[in-house]
């Protein structure tokens, strides 16, 4: 079985679980770009709750380009930005120091298009979990996958405005601001990683 999906900053950590028993898994990477979705954005967790890490983008998120044609807007320190809001956000989690360079290195690096950054942050975070499906990008755009075909279709399952459907289902973890703000489920995979390090595997396959 393969599982098809749309390309995602950091995604939830519902995307894991729910892709752990696929060994071949493939982006989508021919639709138009839409917004109000995850393809450029994470939610992490802050002392007050929900923090949302937006990239900012050539033509603004109202384009019908391709996402795979999606360019990161120049000249904007983003990267720095993000990165100096997760340090604030994690910096006292127990397993931030685990991976603190690594993840620093990814948010030094160039990127002009979306997807490379995005396929980078979901390679590393595969890596960091220990697992290993191969990934692909599909060559052409299909609307639906007929039953038979040995697909999963994970499009468009995942969005913002459905959080308070999908993220009910999921086992909670020890999150930093717990006792503040009380357990907010389906975070980006970041969160899981920096509270439960190396037992977030257990988590995910779960």
């Amino acid at each position: 079985m393969k599982l098809i999906f749309d390309i995602q900053y950091f995604p939830s950590v519902i995307f894991y679980k729910n892709s752990y028993n696929f060994t071949h898994i493939v982006i989508e990477q021919c639709e138009t770009y839409q917004k109000m979705s995850f393809r450029n954005r994470c939610q992490i967790a802050g002392a007050e709750g929900i923090v949302d890490l937006s990239i900012p983008l050539v033509k603004g998120r109202d384009q019908k380009t391709f996402i795979r044609d999606v360019r990161i807007a120049d000249g904007l320190p983003w990267q720095a930005q993000h990165w100096k809001t997760i340090v604030s956000c994690y910096n006292r989690s127990p397993w931030f120091e685990f991976y603190r360079d690594e993840l620093e290195s990814l948010y030094r690096k160039p990127f002009d298009f979306l997807i490379d950054w995005d396929l980078s942050c979901l390679e590393w975070s595969f890596r960091m979990l220990g697992l290993t499906p191969s990934i692909g990008l599909t060559e052409s755009y299909q609307k639906s996958y007929a039953d038979g075909e040995e697909w999963v279709d994970m499009r468009e399952t995942l969005l913002p405005k459905t959080r308070e459907v999908w993220g009910v289902a999921t086992s909670r973890y020890r999150q930093v601001f717990e006792e503040r703000t009380g357990f907010v489920p389906g975070l980006s995979i970041l969160d899981l990683l920096f509270c439960e390090g190396k037992n977030a595997i257990r988590y995910i396959r779960s």
